[in-house]
C-alpha cells in the first residue's frame, strides 16, 4: 500500500467560472497521472462541455464515478455529484452554479475525512453567490477550520519565492484594526512556524512581521497599534522560540526585496499580504490553509467569470496547487517520522549493555 499513489480530490468551484478549464488543462500535463489519482468533484456533463472548449488538449482518459472508491489509477476520474440537469452558464455567477460549487466542496470534505482522497485541491468559488445560496461561511478557509473542528488556521499563500500569512482574513478593512490582537498575531506565528517545518521542512525558520500603520506607526505619530499590540507580540513570540522579526513597514519590505532574507511573512490583513503577492508570484502561486490536521490548496486566483469558456485561462497556478498538495503530503509523512525516530532514540538507553536480555559486558 506505501507505493499506492496519492489520491488527490478537487472540486469543481463554481462551474460558470475557469475552474473546470484550469482543472482539464492542468490535468493535462502527462505528469499528473504518473504521479497521483485525480478525483474531480462536479458533474461529468460539465466537464465534457469545457472539454471541447479546450483545443490544446486532444485526448484525456476520464473515468466517470459515482463514488470515490471507484477511481482508477491511469485516469481523470470524474465524480458525479451534481443533479443530472445541471448545465453550465459561462460568464457570471447564478444560484445554480454556486449551489454546485458548494455541493462538490461538501462531497469532497466528506470523503477527505472517510479517508478516500488524500488530499484536496479546491477550485475558485464567488463568495458572495455561495453565500448568497446558504454558505454559511466568507471562503473555503473558514469552512474548512469549522468542518475539521480546529481552534485557528491562516491563510497562507506559496510560491518558490514567497511566503505569506494573514492575521485576519476575509472581514472589511474597517474592521481590521479592532480584529489585530497580540494573541492573534501569536497564535498565527505558532502556526506558520509549525507549517514552514512540518509542512515545508523549514528548520527553525525566519519569519517578517509587517505593520500595520504608514512607516511602522512613526513612534506613535500614525498609529499606536505597533507600539501596543504588534511589537509586544513579536517579543513573545520570540519568547517562545519563534524567530519573528519586525514590524516592517509593507513598503519597503516588498519594495527593497527584504522578504527575500525571510523564510515566509506575517501581514495584517488580506490586500496587505496578497497584492504584494500576486505581483510576484501570480502564476505558480497557491492558497494553503496551514493549520489542519488536512491537506488543502487551491489556485491563488478567482473564478475570472470574464475569461470562463474562452480558453484563455491559465492553469499554472491550479498545477502548482496540485503538486504542492502532493509535496506537503510527503513532507509532513517525513516530518512524522523524524519526530518518532527521535522519540525513540530519547528512550534508548545510553549504554546499549544496559538493554533487557542482553549479557552485561564486564
Amino acid at each position: 500500500m506505501e507505493n499506492r499513489k496519492p489520491v488527490v480530490g478537487i472540486t469543481q468551484g463554481d462551474s460558470n467560472g475557469i475552474g473546470y478549464e484550469v482543472i482539464i488543462k492542468a490535468l493535462a500535463d502527462p505528469r499528473i497521472l504518473d504521479m497521483l489519482t485525480p478525483v474531480v468533484y462536479g458533474s461529468s456533463k460539465i466537464f465534457g462541455f469545457y472539454k471541447k472548449t479546450v483545443h490544446e488538449v486532444e485526448h484525456l482518459d476520464t473515468n466517470v464515478i459515482t463514488s470515490a472508491k471507484e477511481a482508477f489509477p491511469k485516469r481523470i476520474n470524474v465524480l458525479n455529484c451534481l443533479p443530472e440537469n445541471v448545465f453550465a452558464e459561462p460568464g457570471g455567477a447564478t444560484p445554480d452554479s454556486a449551489k454546485a460549487a458548494v455541493t462538490s466542496l461538501e462531497y469532497a470534505v466528506r470523503d477527505l475525512k472517510a479517508g478516500l482522497i488524500d488530499v484536496l485541491v479546491t477550485g475558485p468559488i464567488n463568495k458572495r453567490s455561495v453565500v448568497d445560496a446558504g454558505f454559511g461561511f466568507p471562503g473555503h478557509t473558514e469552512f474548512l477550520q469549522q468542518a475539521f473542528g480546529v481552534g485557528d488556521v491562516t491563510m497562507f499563500m506559496i510560491s518558490q519565492r514567497l511566503k505569506v500569512g494573514v492575521v485576519t482574513g476575509h472581514i472589511p478593512l474597517s474592521e481590521v484594526p479592532g480584529a489585530i490582537t497580540r494573541e492573534k498575531i501569536i497564535s498565527k506565528l505558532r502556526l506558520m512556524k509549525a507549517s514552514l517545518e512540518q509542512d515545508f521542512g523549514i528548520d527553525d525558520p525566519r519569519i517578517g512581521v509587517l505593520s500595520l500603520n504608514p512607516h511602522s506607526g512613526d513612534s506613535g505619530l500614525l498609529g499606536s497599534e505597533e507600539q501596543n499590540i504588534i511589537i509586544p507580540a513579536v517579543k513573545q513570540a520570540e519568547s517562545e522560540g519563534i524567530q519573528a522579526f519586525g514590524p516592517f513597514s509593507p513598503d519597503g519590505y516588498f519594495g527593497m526585496g527584504m522578504y527575500e532574507k525571510f523564510d515566509a511573512t506575517l501581514a495584517m490583513y488580506h490586500d496587505q499580504g496578497l497584492a504584494p503577492f500576486k505581483a510576484i508570484a501570480f502564476e505558480d502561486g497557491v492558497n494553503y490553509t496551514a493549520g489542519l490536521p488536512v491537506v488543502r490548496t487551491s489556485p491563488d486566483h478567482g473564478t475570472a467569470f470574464e475569461l470562463a469558456g474562452r480558453d484563455e485561462a491559465d492553469p499554472r497556478s491550479m498545477r502548482a496547487a496540485i503538486f504542492l498538495a502532493i509535496d506537503i503530503m510527503k513532507n509532513r509523512k517525513a516530518w512524522k517520522k523524524l519526530q518518532a525516530d527521535k522519540l525513540e532514540e530519547t528512550h534508548e538507553p545510553e549504554d546499549r549493555n544496559d538493554r533487557p536480555g542482553r549479557p552485561q559486558i564486564a
